[in-house]
Parts: C-alpha cells; structure tokens; sequence
C-alpha cells in the first residue's frame, strides 16, 4: 500500500498575497450618503448651487402660471433654462478640473 499524498497548497485565500515590494494600500472606510454629499459639495460647490436655482425658477414659474400670470411665468421658465445650463457647465468644468487634477499625480 502506498502512503497518502497530502497535497498543500502555497495560495492562501484568507490573506492577501505576499508579493515582494509591494504593500496594499489600506481598507477605506465606507462613505455614507451625507459624507459623500458633503465631500462632493465641498469640490464643486456651483453644481448644488445650480440645481437650487433650477429648482426655485421651476417652482416659482409654475406658482406663477397656476395663479394666472402669463408674463411673470415665462421669464421664471427662462431663469430655468439658464440655471440648467450653469448647471450643466458647472458639472462639465467639475469633470475637467479632476481630470487635470488626476494627469498632475
């Protein structure tokens, strides 16, 4: 009878692999929604800026065509699209600025 072969394996899943030179960077913490919100705020502060006015202008044109006031509701729907746009611009300059952030390192 031969004897039983025990086979070892060198790849242990449980830890990160050993590799000569290297060093994992640590775990991050999970950011929650606030944490985020704020964080992506604090780097682009025209974008809520924006999206607030896009929201007043909305609310106040359709405040305004509701009670009857034609002229007033469309100069309110005109301020909308403006503020949809210095917020899309100010998306789209927030994109650039961490892109060439990014390039630098």
């Amino acid at each position: 009878m031969s004897k039983p072969v025990s086979v070892t394996s060198p790849l242990d899943l449980t830890k990160p692999p050993a590799i000569e030179g290297f060093t994992p960077l640590p775990k991050l913490h999970e950011e929650g929604f606030a944490d985020k919100f704020i964080r992506k705020t604090k780097e682009n502060p025209f974008v809520p800026i924006g999206m607030l006015g896009t929201a007043g202008a909305l609310t106040y044109g359709l405040i305004a065509f509701k009670h009857g006031k034609t002229r007033q509701s469309q100069m309110l729907m005109r301020a909308r699209i403006f503020a949809q746009g210095f917020t899309v611009a100010a998306i789209l300059v927030g994109v650039l600025a961490t892109a060439m952030k990014r390039k630098e390192k």
